[in-house]
């Protein structure tokens, strides 16, 4: 009798094993719809590269106002494409708008900049144009922002496009790998602004 009661239990334990392998199996292939947009960047603004936080730009006071998202679709936010006839969305019902601007900031004071939530010496906002990853073979991640510079008195000191990439490697359809992609592309557009030498003229100038 234990022996036979033994094996049922070996057994039970066994096929609850395979239901529940088979229900993350489910899980990890269904639809990523309305996704929350996580921050999982893989990489750092130093690992980037050198920037030059000097003078102006170290001691301006910036205050980052919400961007507005101009895409058609505000909640697509990235698709797989491995195979051509079975194209697999990633929508979130997050505001990317909201996603960039407060790690564009969280970013910037990480840095080494003065950012304030009000006031201010200068007012940074702008415009998504495109936030996107497409996975392939790959994660391609792209973003591309229209930068608006203000002093105090809401004049103009510059206007600019600033974009940003990554790629990286990944299981297929991974929520984790769309967020490490859509945080690093993020920063490397943060990166660039913080790069860009238009940017720092308008600093300097405020």
């Amino acid at each position: 009798m234990r022996r036979h009661s033994t094996a049922l239990y070996s057994t039970a334990i066994a096929v609850c094993a395979l239901l529940l392998a088979a229900g993350t199996t489910y899980s990890r292939s269904g639809p990523l719809e309305n996704v929350p947009l996580k921050w999982s960047p893989t990489s750092t603004l130093a690992e980037m590269g050198a920037i030059d936080v000097s003078g102006a730009l170290l001691t301006t006071k910036i205050r980052v106002d919400p961007f507005v998202d101009t895409r058609q679709n505000t909640a697509l936010v990235a698709e797989n494409r491995e195979k051509a006839d079975k194209v697999r969305q990633v929508t979130t019902s997050d505001s990317v708008a909201a996603y960039v601007a407060d790690h564009l900031k969280e970013s910037m004071h990480g840095a080494g900049l003065s950012t304030v939530d009000s006031g201010g010496d200068i007012s940074i906002s702008g415009e998504i144009r495109q936030f996107f990853v497409t996975e392939t073979g790959t994660y391609n991640g792209e973003i591309s922002l229209l930068v608006h510079v203000k002093n105090a008195a809401g004049k103009d000191l510059w206007t600019g496009i600033v974009t940003g990439d990554s790629t990286r490697w990944g299981r297929s359809y991974s929520a984790d790998n769309y967020y490490e992609t859509m945080a690093d592309m993020t920063l490397r557009a943060v990166y660039n602004l913080l790069s860009n030498a238009g940017f720092h003229a308008a600093v300097a100038k405020q």
